[in-house]
């Protein structure tokens, strides 16, 4: 729609927050009068400049068994199944790159929700070819057009800019939000404030 705000979702298909995030963001942002655009990117590189390895969430044992058990609690309220996907986090390098072939053609957000509750609902392995094509074809497109797309050097490109666009955004994590101010809104638990000051402002 012409004049909508617009909200930024920096999601990372490795998080178990932009599962939540990617499952409800769409229907509250309709609600709001937002455009919600999808923005897959990678936190492994962000990570890396941290001197970090692996997710926050394998690096320090406590907050792991914390953020599992308050996936637990969040999926149960809202009646999502919860499979802890093995291993974890999960390579989302080819999710990513295919999920951005898919913004001009429109089904990045279909194939996003279906590749999340793939790994998280069903503890799938979204570095698996099977499972992308799954995923695909759930959200109504052609894997014999997007996989070859996903793995051209301008997809690659665009996912590296994207990334680094992130990081000079100040994104540390997801997901985040960004208002078109430049406010950044992280975290699931920031969605409704992030899509209020996209429609109102401060």
């Amino acid at each position: 729609m012409p004049n909508r705000p617009v909200l930024d979702f920096w999601y990372e298909f490795a998080s178990p927050y932009s599962f939540l995030s990617a499952l409800r963001a769409e229907a509250l942002a309709d609600e709001a009068g937002v455009t919600l655009r999808w923005r897959p990117f990678l936190l492994g590189p962000i990570f890396a400049g941290q001197g970090w390895t692996t997710s926050p969430f394998n690096l320090f044992p406590n907050k792991g068994r914390y953020m599992w058990r308050d996936l637990e609690r969040q999926t149960t309220r809202n009646g999502i199944r919860l499979m802890r996907p093995n291993p974890f986090p999960q390579n989302s390098l080819v999710a990513a790159r295919v999920a951005l072939a898919g913004r001009e053609a429109g089904w990045t957000p279909a194939f996003s929700r279906a590749l999340f509750t793939a790994a998280f609902s069903e503890g799938r392995n979204i570095a698996e070819e099977a499972v992308l094509v799954a995923a695909l074809r759930q959200a109504g497109a052609d894997p014999g057009q997007a996989l070859p797309a996903a793995r051209s050097e301008e997809v690659k490109g665009r996912l590296k800019a994207e990334t680094e666009l992130a990081k000079s955004l100040g994104i540390f994590g997801a997901p985040t939000f960004v208002t078109g101010d430049g406010e950044l809104f992280w975290g699931d638990d920031r969605l409704e404030e992030a899509l209020g000051w996209a429609a109102d402002g401060r």
